[in-house]
């Protein structure tokens, strides 16, 4: 279990870039720069695929687990851009973010769980170090002309957070599967780019390699490891941990001299670190059998 909890961590790391090549990518629409990532993400599945063929026969894959995993990549995607479309980027993006707490809580109703204080606890403190770096200081500042884009951030974060926990109900359905969500998503992206979008294409050589590493990195490999980490991992801790994303998205920003530290990053920094390790208390501290005396 261990093991593929820093799997499904590696994951958070890699969604650590997704601002800074997202910013990279240049001015080219949300909804095309989905297509286009979530396109070259089914390409690492594909290759994947290659590199290590199924050693049994295919079994087939449920309904209710394309639609909890198309729902889940597209889903997500399409109400938190239509969520910034109607609200303020601040508040939209808290509210989204609410998915980890929703995770270690929603546990409790997977079997063989069981939700403890100190879950919740690390949750909610990061949480708080995660309201820290989305606010940047600005403060909240909710109003009742934006509740229909607070809803579909809303949204965004239980659309998440059910395809995160729905997913640890079908463990024998492989990660390979997470290739044709991608492919779905990238589809499906295209349409409502056509629909909603003017085509603007990233215009420099570096524009598209950010896009490319997008697509490689954060809306590519992150998937599927985040699949291997929420099956069969310790969800409760996963879940407590992504909080460490807008973190170390942060730090990824001050790094390339996007952004400048502060005492506020620090703050965070201590809150989501103490609320993993508590999150974590019971992997991290487990108490050895005592020996038996012979």
């Amino acid at each position: 279990m261990a093991r593929a909890t820093l799997i499904g961590f590696s994951a958070i790391a890699m969604w650590a870039l997704l601002a800074l090549l997202t910013d990279a990518s240049g001015q080219t629409p949300p909804f095309l720069l989905s297509a286009m990532t979530f396109a070259i993400g089914t390409a690492v599945g594909i290759v994947a695929r290659l590199l290590s063929p199924p050693s049994g026969p295919r079994q087939p894959v449920p309904v209710q687990v394309w639609i909890i995993g198309i729902g889940g990549l597209f889903g997500y995607h399409f109400f938190y851009f239509t969520a910034l479309r109607n609200a303020p980027a601040v508040e939209a993006s808290l509210i989204a973010y609410l998915w980890p707490l929703l995770i270690v809580l929603g546990s409790a109703l997977m079997p063989g769980e069981r939700l403890r204080w100190f879950h919740v606890g690390g949750a909610l403190l990061g949480l708080a170090g995660a309201a820290l770096i989305v606010t940047r200081g600005g403060g909240l500042a909710f109003e009742s002309r934006y509740a229909f884009g607070y809803a579909m951030a809303g949204v965004c974060a239980v659309l998440w957070s059910g395809y995160s926990l729905l997913s640890r109900r079908f463990p024998a359905v492989p990660t390979s599967t997470v290739t044709w969500f991608c492919a779905a998503t990238s589809l499906l992206s295209l349409l409502c780019h056509f629909l909603l979008e003017e085509t603007v294409l990233p215009a420099t050589s570096g524009q598209w390699l950010a896009v490319l590493a997008l697509g490689l990195m954060p809306v590519g490999a992150a998937f599927y490891v985040w699949d291997i980490g929420v099956k069969r991992g310790n969800i409760q801790v996963l879940g407590a941990a992504s909080y460490a994303a807008p973190l170390l998205s942060t730090l990824v920003l001050i790094a390339a001299g996007v952004a400048e530290p502060s005492m506020r990053i620090l703050a965070a920094c201590l809150l989501i670190t103490a609320g993993a390790v508590l999150a974590a208390k019971s992997m991290l501290f487990q108490r050895r059998p005592a020996r038996q005396p012979a």
